[in-house]
C-alpha cells in the first residue's frame, strides 16, 4: 500500500532499494514472472505455484483463488469449492463445480466472468437458469434487466457477507500459512469442509447458524 502511494520514480526506486524484509519480498514479486519463465525461484517467501490476476477492487494481486458455490438464503451453505492459482479462468473452474448441484437449485447467480457458453450449457443441462451480467457498457437496457438487478443485489449481499464471515471464522484476512498448490488446497478446502460440519452440528443442536461460529470452532 505504501508503494502504491509513491508518485515519483525516484521515490519508488528509493523505497524499493531499502534493505527490509518487506521490500525484499516486493522486489521478488516484481521480478517473479521473468524468473518463473526461467525456472528460477526469486525468494523463499514467494510461492511459485501461485500466480497473478487482476482484481476489479484491488488491481494486480498475486496468490490463490477460492472458487465457491454457496446458497443465497438466510443461511450460507457452501455447496462446492475449489482452489486454484489466481490466474485460473472463473468459467473453466465453475463448470465442473456446478455439475451435480442439488435439484432444488433453480437459479445460478454470478458476475460476467461466468457469462460463458460452457457454464450456460451445464446450467441448461440441469434445468437451471444462469443469471449473469452481460458484457458491454453500462447501463444495460436489455429485456429483463430490472429482474436481473434484483438477483445481482441478492448475490452481492450474500457474497460480501459470507466472505467476511468465512474469513473471520478462520482468520483468513492475511496470507495463507501454506506454500504449494497441494498444501494450500488442503488448507482452504479443509476450512470449507469444517465450516459445513459446523453448520450441521449446530443445526442438529438447535443453535444459530450465523452467529457464534468462531467461538464454537475454538471450543471444539
Amino acid at each position: 500500500m505504501i508503494v502504491r502511494h509513491l508518485h515519483r520514480p525516484g521515490e519508488l526506486l528509493a523505497v524499493l532499494d531499502e534493505p527490509t524484509a518487506e521490500m525484499l519480498h516486493v522486489r521478488a514479486l516484481l521480478s517473479h514472472a521473468k524468473n518463473r519463465a526461467a525456472g528460477i525461484v526469486p525468494h523463499t517467501s514467494s510461492d511459485t505455484d501461485a500466480h497473478w490476476t487482476k482484481s476489479g477492487w484491488h488491481g494486480w494481486v498475486y496468490g490463490w483463488k477460492l472458487h465457491l458455490v454457496s446458497t443465497v438464503a438466510s443461511v450460507w451453505i457452501p455447496l462446492a469449492a475449489e482452489l486454484t492459482p489466481a490466474n485460473a479462468a472463473d468459467n473453466e473452474v465453475a463448470a465442473p463445480l456446478l455439475t451435480g448441484l442439488p435439484t432444488e437449485v433453480r437459479f445460478v447467480l454470478g458476475d460476467r466472468h461466468y457469462n460463458a457458453p460452457n457454464v450456460r450449457a451445464v446450467c441448461e443441462s440441469q434445468q437451471q437458469v444462469l443469471v449473469t451480467s452481460p458484457y458491454g457498457s453500462y447501463p444495460h437496457t436489455d429485456e429483463g434487466v430490472e429482474v436481473r438487478r434484483v438477483f445481482h443485489k441478492l448475490r452481492s449481499a450474500n457474497l460480501e457477507t459470507f466472505n467476511e464471515l468465512f474469513k473471520g471464522t478462520f482468520d483468513g484476512h492475511g496470507s495463507v500459512p501454506t506454500k504449494g498448490l497441494r498444501a494450500t488446497r488442503r488448507f482452504a478446502l479443509g476450512a470449507v469442509f469444517v465450516y459445513q460440519l459446523m453448520l450441521l452440528a449446530r443445526f442438529e443442536a438447535g443453535q444459530p447458524l450465523r452467529l457464534g461460529l468462531k467461538a464454537f470452532l475454538k471450543a471444539a
